[in-house]
């Protein structure tokens, strides 16, 4: 086995874009908001107006609509901590040393909540009830399609301590951490509303435009989502070099956010905040604001100039960052994405602190750009940013690995040994365990566009995730999207991909079964064992050293891709038809000149058993 595995050393791997294609009937809602909130930063509580203009772009009549009011999960009893407390394995970020729910023992100064005290629409009241994490608004009048309806709230709600993504006093001491922090309304599309429950993870939001003026005590500093409108006001680091901060009275200050084309605002807070900035070549400005810690100080400097290096990475293989600003903030409890930012712990190695800012940076492409539904098609957003991080990490830190996604695999197997996969059309949520959701969004979300590209190509892949972005970015793609998209790009049939790996649990298995000479030739006869189809490639190694290459379409792909080893003469065999479980070819050579067979010599095949793919002379 390793003596073949010497060989591979010769296949590069190559990998570049995908892409997706929209129905003409599209549409989706929008929303823009008009924020201005007092935050007391003595007791974390906070109030709050807001103005929400929506717009119904949908072809029916609404009589109700749902606002999310994601920190009343962060209570004593609430959907979240029940299922905290039931699930086999729980996130122990969320768990006390003695493994209980940290959301149980919450007390009500330290608990989260968020409630709506009233609510408007276009100046009259409407009847409105708060379910846990949801709020349920029955309309005055109904918003036909096309039309627009204006509503204003008052609400008010209070920081939790810090327990999972948002809160306040996290464990490296940072003050707010304030995402999910404002009712949010709820996503209306061609499936209806998706009201969903703060029980564990994923989310979904209305793109629109975000206007947000933030009083706090004038000793902290603010970073986040969107454009600040008065540095000049500010200060904090925001002021062009040069300008003179104009002295304000009193305890606290204003900051004025504008964020363009979002569907979610996050911002953060610290006394002790450091805030640099680094302008990228014909890209955006970087921030970054983390703690004033001796002890990560050199790490984050460090940190500065791979940001611009990632920020580039994805530009070119996915396509052009729409924003003139990001933020990498110290803050949360791992790492999150948020709209034109991040939220990110900072007490790290160097290696774990750009790789997790790789990571979150990447889903301002794949979540912030390309709005997928995280709840029920969570590998397309945390999938896909795995996938390209890889590469970026592999080219920013100059890793080296032939194979960037060899991680990801090693997951998927472990998965698929465990006996406990649930198919990815699961909602987030309704995950038996929380190792099984995380593989499946993503190692297993990631496999689906490195062995995309196995089927199709990797020039047609990176091309294909390209157009996907270009045809997608500001909507909320499918499934069916990014399928039709390689589709158009490759020239071939992809259904059967989406179904067999997105859709069931079904595994990829193939096996060579013998070598023979027959007639003086050889005769290779290989068998499907698993239920998911697959082209093969086959590599061939002979007693003279000398080398060559068998392609076996797949008959329902109705299509080849090109030769990716054009260093070596490539046969295309018959199609193998899938209900086939046995497929033989011939070689016109004696037996005795075969050295070793190989299937799949990328290894971008998510084979679950390698060691039948492989025959070797003497074994």
């Amino acid at each position: 086995m390793h003596s073949i595995l010497k060989i591979l050393s010769a296949f590069c791997l190559l990998v570049t874009s995908i892409v997706a294609a929209q129905s003409a009937s599209y549409w989706q809602q929008h929303v823009d908001y008009t924020m201005e909130v007092t935050m007391n930063v003595d007791n974390y509580q906070y109030t709050g107006t807001q103005k929400l203009v929506y717009t119904n772009n949908s072809p029916e009549e609404l009589s109700r609509v749902y606002y999310h009011l994601y920190f009343n999960a962060f209570q004593p009893g609430s959907e979240m901590d029940i299922r905290l407390q039931n699930i086999q394995d729980p996130d122990g970020r969320m768990m006390t040393q003695e493994k209980k729910s940290r959301i149980a023992s919450l007390s009500d100064e330290e608990m989260g909540y968020l409630h709506a005290t009233s609510l408007l629409q276009d100046g009259e009241k409407v009847d409105f009830q708060e379910e846990g994490t949801v709020l349920v608004v029955e309309l005055a009048k109904p918003i036909p399609p096309g039309e627009k309806t204006t509503f204003d709230m008052v609400f008010r709600g209070q920081v939790p301590l810090q327990v999972r993504r948002s809160g306040r006093n996290s464990e490296e001491g940072v003050a707010l951490s304030m995402s999910q922090w404002y009712p949010k309304l709820a996503e209306y599309d061609f499936e209806g509303w998706h009201a969903d429950p703060y029980i564990a993870r994923e989310f979904h939001g209305v793109w629109g435009d975000f206007d947000v003026k933030l009083t706090i005590d004038k000793n902290y500093t603010v970073g986040g989502s969107g454009y600040l409108q008065n540095p000049q006001e500010i200060g904090h680091g925001y002021e062009a070099p040069g300008t003179k901060v104009k002295k304000q009275k009193g305890k606290t200050l204003t900051w004025h956010f504008k964020a363009p084309k979002v569907h979610d605002f996050m911002w953060a807070a610290d006394p002790d905040y450091l805030h640099d900035t680094l302008q990228v070549e014909n890209g955006p400005m970087l921030h970054f604001l983390y703690k004033d810690n001796k002890d990560i100080i050199e790490n984050w400097k460090k940190l500065q100039p791979k940001t611009a290096e990632l920020m580039k990475f994805f530009s070119k293989n996915i396509g052009e960052y729409p924003y003139n600003q990001y933020s990498v903030i110290q803050g949360g409890d791992g790492g999150m994405e948020y709209a034109m930012s991040t939220l990110i712990t900072g007490e790290r190695k160097f290696g774990s602190l750009v790789g997790v800012t790789a990571h979150e940076m990447a889903h301002s492409w794949f979540q912030h750009v390309l709005a997928t539904n995280e709840s029920k098609h969570e590998w397309m957003d945390e999938g896909f940013t795995t996938f390209i991080s890889s590469l970026a990490m592999n080219e920013v830190m100059k890793e080296n690995k032939q194979n960037p996604f060899e991680g990801t695999y090693r997951g998927y197997y472990n998965l698929v040994g465990s006996g406990k996969e649930q198919p990815q059309t699961t909602h987030a949520d309704r995950y038996h365990l929380n190792f099984a959701y995380g593989i499946a969004a993503y190692s297993k979300g990631s496999i689906f566009l490195s062995q995309l590209g196995y089927i199709i190509g990797q020039d047609k892949l990176m091309e294909a995730v390209r157009q996907y972005y270009e045809e997608f970015k500001f909507k909320h793609p499918t499934p069916n999207d990014v399928k039709r998209i390689a589709e158009k790009v490759s020239g071939m049939e992809l259904d059967w991909y989406l179904t067999d790996w997105t859709q069931t649990t079904n595994t990829i298995d193939y096996a060579i079964t013998g070598i023979e000479g027959v007639n003086g030739k050889t005769q290779i006869n290989l068998e499907r064992k698993g239920l998911m189809p697959m082209p093969l490639d086959i590599l061939v190694v002979y007693e003279d050293g000398s080398q060559e290459t068998f392609y076996a379409p797949l008959r329902m792909m109705r299509g080849e891709k090109e030769n990716p080893y054009p260093q070596f003469t490539r046969t295309v065999l018959e199609d193998w038809p899938w209900a086939y479980p046995t497929y033989s070819f011939t070689i016109d050579k004696p037996v005795e000149n075969v050295k070793a067979v190989m299937i799949d010599p990328s290894q971008l095949m998510a084979d679950i058993d390698q060691e039948n793919n492989v025959w070797q002379k003497g074994e």
